[in-house]
Formats: C-alpha cells, structure tokens, sequence
C-alpha cells in the first residue's frame, strides 16, 4: 500500500492526460486512477513513498496551469481511505454514521484523511464525482461521539478549502437505511 498519495484534478481532459503522463514520467510512482469525471474533468491519482509522490505532484501541478481544478498531497494517508478508495473497506455494524459532501474528488479525500486521523472511526464509502455532478462524498461509522469528532475535522478542512457542500452525523442509523447505505444486514 503506498504511504503518499496525490492528486491533481484539471478541468480538460486533454490537459489531464498529459498531466497523468508527466506526473508518471517524473519519479516511481503507482498510477492508482486516470479518468474522466462528471462533469468534463480528467482526475489523476498516484502512490508511493513520500519523496517520489512529492517530486510527482509538484510536476503535476506545473503541468495542468490554469486548468488545475484541485489538487492534493497527503504524505501519510490513513489506511482507512486507502481502503475505502478500493473498496476494501471493513463491513463492521456502527451505531453512528457520519456525511461529508464536497465540491470535488480532491477535497472529498483530504477531508476523509482528516476525518479517519482525528478519531476512531472507518471510512467506509469514498465516492467521487462520476454521477454527482463533479462533487464527491464519503461515510464515516463508528460511535457517536467518534463520529462527530471525525466529521467535524474533516468539515473543517473542506471549509479551509472553501469546498463544503455539507457534512451531517445521523446517531443510531436506522437499520433500514444501514441495509441500503452500508450493505448492514437490517433487522426485522
């Protein structure tokens, strides 16, 4: 699993496609995704060690210019996205659920990392921007009092971004809506 991850957000596809180019040519890095997304940007995520994603995102960002949309660098991403980014993430019955929405997959991300460091919760869901307008939103469940703790680190950091859509905590998920959000086997 890589230790740094980056990513750069343009708003040509074109342009992001060159800038996934120059970011892989730059230094060893692990191309994790380069795609389009909703609507008409091209999104380009890497991983690896820290002194290579740095050298590669700092390439990045000179090569998307006036087209960068967002971008991130997190020299020490939580597990916890990583594994909510592949869908790996652990299918444990929380009593708490916490929501960011942000404006792009970037914030969406920084946010997540944020909100995964600041208390004991899991991400469990990362989506980004294909089919949500460009935005992007993640769960977090754990305890209550976790789960606002996490949401509140990660809200303030969209808001210092000035990329927040909104952020809510819902307690003791009703057991229908854990079935459909989080794949929880409801009761009945």
């Amino acid at each position: 699993m890589p230790v740094a991850i980056a990513a750069i957000e343009t708003s040509s596809i074109a342009q992001g496609t060159v800038v996934g180019d120059a970011m892989v040519k730059t230094a060893e890095v692990e191309l994790l995704e380069a795609r389009t997304l909703s609507p008409g940007k091209y999104w380009v995520l890497i991983g690896g060690e820290v002194g290579p994603v740095r050298a590669s995102f700092r390439r990045g960002v000179d090569v998307a210019g006036e087209t960068l949309l967002d971008s991130l660098f997190i020299p020490n991403i939580h597990e916890s996205v990583l594994q909510a980014l592949a869908g790996t993430a652990p299918k444990v019955d929380h009593d708490a659920l916490g929501v960011i929405e942000t404006m792009t997959a970037a914030a969406t991300i920084v946010a997540a990392d944020q909100a995964a460091k600041a208390a004991h919760v899991v991400v469990r869901d990362i989506k980004l921007a294909n089919g949500l307008g460009g935005k992007g939103y993640f769960y977090v469940s754990g305890a209550v009092h976790d789960v606002q703790a996490a949401i509140e680190a990660g809200r303030d950091e969209a808001v210092k971004r000035g990329l927040l859509t909104r952020s809510v905590v819902v307690p003791r998920l009703h057991a229908q809506m854990k079935a459909k959000i989080l794949g929880a086997t409801a009761e009945r």
